[in-house]
Order: C-alpha cells, then structure tokens, then sequence
C-alpha cells in the first residue's frame, strides 16, 4: 500500500473552510447541502428534536457531520471553488444512476457515496 492510499479519506486542504481546530462547522455543512433538519434527522439516523448544531449535539449526529463534512472538502479539493462542489452535490450524477449526491445523503446512502468519491478521485490522481 503506498503512502497516498493510505491517507486518501482526509483531505490535504480544506478549499471550503469547513474546519476550524479540527472540528467541522456543522451549520456550515448542512447549509452548503441545503439540508433541511428533517433531512439531517432521517440521514443521520437521530430524532428531529435532538438535531442540533451547538455543544450539546448528539455523539452520532456529530459523527456524521463530521463524515459530511470531509465528503465535501475531498469533493472541494478536487474543484477548488465552493459554487462548483456545491453544484456537484445538487445535480443529478449520471454515474450515481442519475441521483444527486445530496439526496444520497438525505436518504441514508453516505457509505456508497463516500466510496464513489473516493474511487473517482482516486482514479483522478493515476
């Protein structure tokens, strides 16, 4: 295993300011996906009124936004522009079978997501 495949699920830059101490800015994730919080609580699997975004979030709630979060950075770091990701979350992915990657995410399917990034910037760097 080489050195880049070992570090491929952590971006290198964080283009879209995601991050701040090494927490994502979890308003900022679901506002760049237009997630509604009935979207957030069926995507992540927690009760819509124990969705929210301060100090008291729920442990699995924070760990999916952090996952968002990195989604949208690697998909950041391939575009290096915040309109373009944004724009290739919203619109219908013909390799996706014509899902739009947001709507991956408010319907559960993160994981297949996640390795669809994963392997097409993968498939970028050879």
């Amino acid at each position: 295993m080489n050195k880049e495949a070992l570090f491929a699920t952590v971006p290198k830059e964080d283009y879209l300011s995601l991050f701040e101490s090494g927490k994502p800015d979890y308003q900022k994730v679901v506002t760049l996906l237009n997630l509604k919080k009935k979207d957030v609580a069926k995507a992540s699997n927690v009760p819509l009124d124990s969705v929210r975004y301060d100090q008291k979030i729920p442990k699995e709630l924070e760990d999916h936004l952090t996952e968002w979060a990195v989604a949208l950075a690697k998909v950041g770091q391939y575009f290096k522009d915040t309109q373009r990701t944004v724009l290739w979350f919203k619109i219908p992915n013909p390799l996706l079978g014509n899902v739009k990657p947001r709507d991956m995410i408010r319907v559960g399917r993160f994981k297949k997501l996640y390795e669809f990034i994963l392997n097409a910037l993968g498939e970028n760097n050879r």
